[in-house]
């Protein structure tokens, strides 16, 4: 059974969930330009991010599945580094996810959900599209003449 539930106070697998981030990212190592922010993470750095944002775990029984990190903004709660494992893709962890940052979202107060995926991950598009996610800009990484990601948005 799939359990969704804010990381909790004493989380200690840092590591753990670095390598989970790594493995679901892993397929975009040749597919997108610039390399992806998960390579500049670290166990350290993860830990920090648990205590800026409200981040958010998926677990089958005992066994890590998928995260997801959300920040709150002026108008939406920006969801970040949202991962599942590649053995458990396909099983709707991420729509419970999305569906615990739509609550977070509620409770803050916030009318958006809003999120960025590279121009190179058409299949996540259409993704987060039948989610209900729309295209609202096409963006470049400091350094490129070209859109590099684009942002996504679901109003509440």
């Amino acid at each position: 059974m799939i359990t969704i539930a804010p990381i909790p106070s004493d989380f200690a697998d840092w590591q753990g969930l670095l390598s989970l981030i790594l493995q679901a990212f892993s397929y975009m190592d040749a597919v997108i330009d610039p390399p992806s922010s998960a390579h500049r993470l670290t166990p350290a750095t993860l830990a920090e991010k648990a205590r800026d944002e409200t981040g958010f775990l998926a677990h089958d029984g005992d066994t890590l599945v998928g995260c997801m990190f959300l920040k709150p903004e002026t108008a939406s709660l920006y969801v970040g580094k949202l991962a599942i494992s590649p053995a458990c893709q396909g099983r709707g962890i991420g729509r419970l996810l999305l569906q615990a940052a739509e609550a977070e979202a509620k409770r803050l107060n916030l009318p958006a959900l809003r999120l960025d995926t590279r121009i190179e991950l058409v299949a996540n598009h259409a993704t987060f599209a039948a989610w209900g996610f729309a295209k609202t800009a096409e963006k470049s990484h400091p350094g490129y003449d070209r859109p590099t990601f684009i942002e996504m948005r679901k109003t509440l």
